[in-house]
């Protein structure tokens, strides 16, 4: 049973809402700053200072998406080389490492993906988590959360029509993560399919209903069997 966790980029938005959930659990935040992915140094001296069970890897490059193509080498230094960082660490010391990876590694053609689908990232930064993902994969001690979130309020004027998802806020996908520390391999994480209009008309009556031309494939959503299963326990 996990007591301890630390958690990289602590000072995040989905870190921020962990903060205010409430949990049985010892959560010890670190900013970028304070544990730094990059330096072996530095994630070596945070786990000998705190002695965690468990590391919740939070840090890394996401938004604004753009970003995965302007500046593969920071996505890739981030993403890819800063995670497999922390699994060779964690593996040495035998520390539970639990990594939140993304619904767009999934290809978007049939949706209802579960688990156990054939992976096919449609952009970088789906690449970039799926490089993650591999390293994390290899280590046996570890789990890797798929989530499909957002921040409350829906930030965007528009939404698209014809795009389904899995959207759900951060404060809700953080009570419903609480459930799953204790358990290994691949976990879906999300609110039920529906487009994302949809999902944005409920909390923002005045947003504007677009069509994805390309930008977005069109059938993100996943399979959510697993975590349900897991919930009604």
């Amino acid at each position: 049973m996990l007591k301890k966790i630390i958690v990289t980029g602590g000072d995040g938005r989905f870190a921020q809402e962990l903060k205010k959930t409430k949990s049985r659990y010892k959560f010890i935040f670190r900013s970028k700053k304070q544990f730094n992915v990059l330096s072996i140094k530095s994630i070596k001296k945070n786990l000998k200072n705190f002695k965690p069970d468990c590391v919740l890897h939070l840090a890394g490059l996401s938004r604004p998406m753009s970003i995965h193509d302007k500046d593969i080498n920071k996505s890739i230094d981030l993403n890819i080389i800063g995670t497999s960082n922390l699994v060779k660490v964690c593996n040495e010391n035998q520390i539970k490492i639990i990594f939140f990876s993304t619904s767009y590694l999934y290809p978007g053609k049939k949706g209802n993906y579960s688990e156990t689908d054939p992976l096919l990232p449609w952009n970088n930064y789906g690449w970039s988590k799926m490089g993650a993902e591999s390293a994390v994969q290899m280590y046996k001690n570890s789990l890797i959360i798929r989530a499909c979130m957002t921040e409350k309020p829906f930030l965007h004027k528009s939404a698209f029509g014809n795009v389904k998802s899995n959207f759900i806020f951060h404060d809700n996908f953080a009570k419903i993560f609480l459930k799953t520390l204790n358990k290994r391999g691949v976990i879906n994480i999300g609110g039920k399919s529906q487009t994302i209009f949809q999902f944005a008309k409920k909390f923002n009556s005045n947003v504007k209903k677009i069509k994805s031309n390309g930008e977005f494939p069109l059938k993100m959503d996943m399979s959510l069997k697993k975590i349900n299963k897991i919930l009604k326990k």
